[in-house]
This record gives C-alpha cells, sequence and structure tokens, in this order.
C-alpha cells in the first residue's frame, strides 16, 4: 500500500492533510531520509516527525478498562475511545470493541479494526472462555454452582438456556465464573436469576489472555503470541 493511503488510514489525517505532512519533510524513514506520498514502504520503518507510526490497519489491542467507560463510539459520557489516541477514532478500517463491558465493568476489553478476527473471536464456535469475578450483595447459595453448570439455566425474556458455566467461590460474596458465550449483561444477569445482585464486575481473562501487568485505563498492541495465547484457552 502506498505510504498516503496507509498513514491517512491510519488516522493521521486525510489525504491532503497527509500530503501536506510530506511536503513539509515530517515522514522520514528510519535512517533519516524524507519519504514520499507514492513510496511503498514496510510501516516499522516509518517515522513520523520522528516517531514510529501506530500499528497498521490489522491491529488487535488490549484495553485495560476502568468504570465510568462504555464501549460505544457515540454514547454520551465517557467511552472507551476516550482512553485511545484520538486519531484511533479515524481508523480505516474501523476500530470496534470485540464484544463489549458494560460501564460499570472493569478489565480485558479487545479492539481490532479486523473483522474476520473479530467475528472469529466472539463466534460461538470459538468456544473461548471468559473469565470474571464477581462482588455481590448478599452471600451465595449453596447450589449456584450446580445451576451455573447445569446448561439448564434460563434468563429472563430468553427462550434458550446457558451452556454450562463453571462458578468457584472464593468467599462468601465473591466468586470466579468462566462463561463460553457472550449474552447481553450475562453474568449480572446469571446471578439476578438466582436472586442476587452483583456489585462489582471484573473480567480477568478471554481464552489463555490475561492483562498481566497491564495497568488500569492502558492499552497495548496484541503480536502474534498474544494471539496464539488468546485461541490456546478454548474449552
Amino acid at each position: 500500500m502506498k505510504l498516503l493511503k496507509l498513514i491517512a488510514n491510519i488516522g493521521y489525517g486525510s489525504r491532503k492533510e497527509v500530503t501536506a505532512m510530506f511536503s513539509d519533510g515530517r515522514i522520514t524513514d528510519v535512517d533519516g531520509h524524507e519519504l514520499s506520498v507514492d513510496d511503498v514502504v514496510e510501516p516499522q520503518r516509518v517515522r513520523l516527525d520522528g516517531e514510529p507510526l501506530d500499528p497498521p490497519p490489522g491491529l488487535i489491542l488490549m484495553l485495560h478498562k476502568p468504570t465510568g467507560y462504555t464501549c460505544s463510539t457515540a454514547d454520551a459520557g465517557s467511552l472507551v475511545y476516550d482512553l485511545l489516541p484520538p486519531r484511533f477514532r479515524r481508523r480505516s478500517p474501523t476500530l470496534a470493541t470485540v464484544g463489549r463491558l458494560d460501564r460499570d465493568t472493569t478489565g480485558l476489553l479487545l479492539m481490532t479494526d479486523d473483522g474476520p478476527l473479530l467475528h472469529r473471536i466472539v463466534s460461538p464456535r470459538s468456544q473461548l472462555e471468559k473469565v470474571y469475578e464477581a462482588t455481590l450483595a448478599r452471600d451465595l447459595r449453596g447450589d449456584a454452582g450446580k445451576l451455573f453448570a447445569s446448561g439448564k439455566m434460563m434468563l429472563e425474556s430468553e427462550r434458550a438456556p446457558l451452556a454450562p458455566a463453571s462458578l468457584e467461590v472464593l468467599e462468601p460474596r465473591r466468586a470466579r465464573v468462566t462463561v463460553t458465550e457472550g449474552r447481553y449483561h450475562q453474568v449480572r444477569r446469571m446471578f439476578a436469576a438466582i436472586g442476587n445482585h452483583v456489585e462489582a464486575l471484573h473480567r480477568s481473562r478471554i481464552g489463555g489472555l490475561t492483562l498481566g501487568t497491564l495497568e488500569i485505563g492502558k492499552w497495548r498492541p496484541l503480536d502474534s503470541a498474544d494471539i496464539a495465547n488468546l485461541f490456546a484457552g478454548k474449552r
């Protein structure tokens, strides 16, 4: 791909604006040689004002989502996109969340502009485990684990039972839940179905991928080893 199109697609500006960057000598290679709009160069060898470019299309990143942020491009209030460089909202293809975490849920959120990869991750066929830690309003019932694992649990207003899920009791009012589906507010609704209420919810793992040392509110791009790790965590 020619550099003009590549840099515009990454979100640095319109083609007119990026053309002006070339004219001003702001776009160079790693050795400091000025590049032109028609050059075809590996993105990792390109510098803008001496700084490496953002990852090219095909990006997938991990974000440690805080509370108070919505997985949307248009809702009122704070959005997860506010935690990323502003130009990320101008990328083409669009950078989208892989599923959603609600405003009050923290933890591991994936975002990508790779449509086929997004669909592979969210597809029920992938059977990727998603692990949540829940803090509850009331002590857990002794039969909660059996109900979650039964494969017969129904959520209000739905016609199909949930796939079996596992529940690990951490404390009387804290539990770790592992699911392979991604239904709307699923974990919160599962606890509501047994007469409890989730006061705090954190997603700690998707497939074989964890947050590691990534600080809350921060993000990092994923590499091929991370993607392999992600799909290594299939049930």
